[in-house]
């Protein structure tokens, strides 16, 4: 039919009314998924043209934060990204509320209650939570999290990954080990895949005895202290360690010290996020600087150029920042390298 397709046109093939076309075109509450999805495809396959859609204005969104982060080791990096959010609805007249919430929280009844237009999820969520709050129809985009199917906005974790690893070689370092988070997290698997790209690349064997996971059910403090001594521990312990994130690589350092190591002379440390106290450890720490800030900023605008036909995938650039935790003075790369990818 072309560009001259209407609602009507697409209620009579699909044999459903108008007002549903309607609601479905506009991700709006009240369908199932299933009818959802039909409508859509019909609409496609008569060539609907869905330039004509006048997109609600979003006046309210909500700001959800899984309660396994809503913690003092994990706030650091998600404040700031809230408050890149805050600002960026403050511009537009939008008003943001925060929940930080767990899957057995009565979500969805907390979501009616909030009534917005829009949900940012930041960090870590489980696939049947994410599914439960597409269910309401409201518009949905992960910061710090991916997964198919979903519009989201990620830092380069991967890159991340890479760079630390790649500049701790560079530095002599031959050994370099890895503290893990929990990998169900994206993040963290992909920054993972960014640590075995560099070994990989540079002609070393990645030893799975060089990765030491935080073990289950514990806070990070112990969890990255175990998992530090776990590599210490080793017939031959690494003289580097790329820690998943800044939090870890503070108590690793500390652990280091315990033990008589000298930093980054006896082992270099770096971490990820560049939280406010990466500089306040026995030697400020080389870290992966992130604009936290403006990755809240970028799912707010995800959201407002939304919705999309298609999941949008944007990705925030990260930034090497050398300090004394890896580098003595008077130390100078080998290569001139760019820290930073757009």
């Amino acid at each position: 039919m072309g560009t001259n397709v209407t609602i009507r046109d697409i209620a009579r093939v699909a044999g459903v009314s108008a007002g549903t076309i309607s609601r479905a075109l506009k991700n709006e509450p009240g369908l199932t998924e299933a009818t959802r999805q039909m409508v859509l495809e019909t609409a496609r396959d008569l060539g609907y043209d869905f330039c004509k859609l006048r997109p609600k204005r979003l006046r309210r969104l909500t700001f959800l934060l899984h309660r396994q982060h809503n913690t003092a080791s994990s706030s650091p990096f998600y404040s700031p990204v809230l408050h890149g959010a805050e600002e960026a609805c403050r511009k537009q007249g939008i008003v943001l509320s925060f929940m930080a919430v767990g899957p057995a929280d009565g979500l969805i009844d907390q979501i009616r209650m909030h009534a917005p237009d829009g949900i940012v999820c930041a960090g870590f969520f489980e696939p049947e939570t994410l599914s439960a709050l597409r269910s309401t129809g409201k518009q949905l985009v992960l910061i710090d999290m991916k997964l198919r199917g979903y519009s989201s906005v990620n830092p380069d974790n991967m890159m991340g990954g890479y760079l630390a690893t790649k500049h701790l070689i560079d530095t002599g370092r031959t050994r370099v080990g890895f503290i893990s988070g929990p990998l169900a997290h994206y993040s963290i698997r992909e920054r993972a895949r960014g640590y075995r790209q560099a070994l990989f690349e540079e002609g070393i064997l990645a030893d799975p005895r060089m990765e030491a996971c935080l073990p289950d059910g514990v806070d990070l403090e112990t969890g990255a202290w175990e998992a530090m001594e776990q590599l210490l521990d080793l017939p031959h312990p690494p003289d580097a360690v790329f820690c998943y994130n800044d939090s870890a690589a503070l108590v690793a350092m500390r652990c280091c010290l315990a033990r008589g190591l000298k930093v980054p002379h006896d082992i270099a440390i770096v971490g990820f996020d560049d939280i406010s106290t990466a500089v306040l450890g026995h030697r400020p720490l080389t870290t992966l600087r992130i604009d936290k800030k403006s990755l809240g900023a970028l799912g707010v605008d995800l959201l407002l150029n939304g919705p999309h036909e298609e999941p949008v995938e944007k990705t925030s650039p990260v930034e090497l920042i050398i300090r004394a935790s890896t580098v003595m003075d008077g130390w100078r790369p080998k290569n001139l390298v760019t820290f930073k990818r757009t």
